[in-house]
């Protein structure tokens, strides 16, 4: 099985096999190991695009990533799966460690028995035979409309994570008394020009954690940075460890008697960091605050489900339905939400302030 320019839907993690595909020659023979020509750049181009890259690869692992240290290329790969079990199995573990959806992977292998296994138990992984491997970076499915600043950082993002949890399996307290330690700090602001890439991605990349599963263009998003009817905001994370990067979104319609969130979304990333909701909860808190009442759209996408029980969990009741499906949920109380109390909340004052400046809360 083959990719074709007709999957233009991103690739977000490619998985590599080693032998006859990143090098030349078999690793358990005791051949002579030569890069494949192609490799480095293209190993080093999708990783500058923001593209992961992983490993599975049926080999002793010792011996295997040994090579691929003399090699230079071990930094690039994300929770390798070098071992005797099936490709398939491997795809779905790093997908696991990963928390992204099949449907984003690419496989490239030089066996037709390897691909068409992999294809067989993930119909969503695109596979490529290693032959085709030089021209990977010119495929559409390879193409992010923008590379951003998250997307350069996104394997030191994703390897932080991995720290974390390294971390927290180790500290034997528990997710909670783990996440007070980390010294959390949930930062809400204003978007601006600069943002616009970034948001964008967000709303191609996340699924899991969207309200309706709309994506926005750069071109459609700048239209809502001077609008007085709308209130377009970017949430960042980071804690001792470092940054999470820009990990929220949220688009409100501001009229009159409600604010209406038109788009609301996070990154599966900071799921189990405890602070899924702050966003969502900041914005009922302010608009009631403002006097106004609280709307959201919520368009069950088979894939957001976690967004549906948010919702539900959050106090909103299923009102008026949406033209293009889904309903419009209304928040029936007049009650604030709380915010997690490990974390600190920095946010600028939504109901009275256009101009960017801050206020600290939380």
């Amino acid at each position: 099985m083959s990719g074709s320019n007709r999957d233009v839907s991103p690739i977000k993690c490619v998985v590599w096999d080693l032998d006859d595909t990143v090098w030349r020659g078999i690793l358990a023979e005791g051949d002579a190991l030569e890069l494949h020509p192609a490799i480095t750049d293209v190993l080093a181009e999708l990783d500058r695009r923001g593209i992961l890259l992983s490993v599975a690869s049926r080999n002793d692992h010792d011996a295997a990533w040994a090579a691929l240290k003399r090699f230079g290329l071990d930094h690039y790969f994300l929770h390798p799966q070098i071992g005797w079990g099936d490709k398939s199995e491997s795809v779905q573990r790093i997908a696991t460690e990963l928390n992204l959806g099949l449907d984003a992977f690419a496989f490239v292998d030089d066996q037709p028995y390897e691909r068409a296994e992999v294809a067989h138990h993930h119909p969503g992984v695109r596979c490529y035979d290693s032959a085709e491997l030089a021209e990977l970076p010119a495929r559409a499915e390879f193409h992010p409309r923008f590379v951003t600043d998250e997307s350069a950082r996104r394997r030191e993002l994703y390897r932080l994570d991995g720290v974390r949890r390294e971390a927290e399996e180790s500290n034997g307290e528990g997710s909670n008394a783990f996440n007070r330690s980390l010294d959390m700090t949930f930062r809400i602001t204003r978007a601006t020009v600069a943002d616009l890439q970034r948001i964008e991605e967000l709303t191609v990349r996340t699924n899991q954690l969207n309200a309706t599963g709309r994506t926005y263009t750069y071109e459609e998003l700048s239209g809502y940075l001077d609008s007085p009817a709308h209130l377009l905001l970017v949430a960042e994370l980071e804690d001792k460890f470092g940054s999470y990067g820009k990990i929220g979104v949220a688009l409100v319609e501001q009229n009159a008697e409600a604010w209406i969130i038109q788009l609301l979304l996070m990154s599966c990333r900071v799921m189990s960091r405890g602070v899924g909701t702050v966003l969502f909860h900041h914005l009922i808190n302010e608009a009631l605050r403002s006097g106004r009442s609280v709307q959201a759209d919520l368009v069950d996408t088979g894939r957001n489900r976690q967004m549906v029980l948010t919702y539900r969990f959050a106090g909103l009741r299923k009102a008026d339905p949406l033209p293009e499906g889904g309903h419009r949920w209304t928040y029936p109380s007049g009650e604030p939400k709380p915010y997690p109390d490990f974390i600190k909340l920095e946010v600028p004052d939504l109901a009275t302030s256009r101009n960017g400046d801050k206020s600290l809360s939380g």
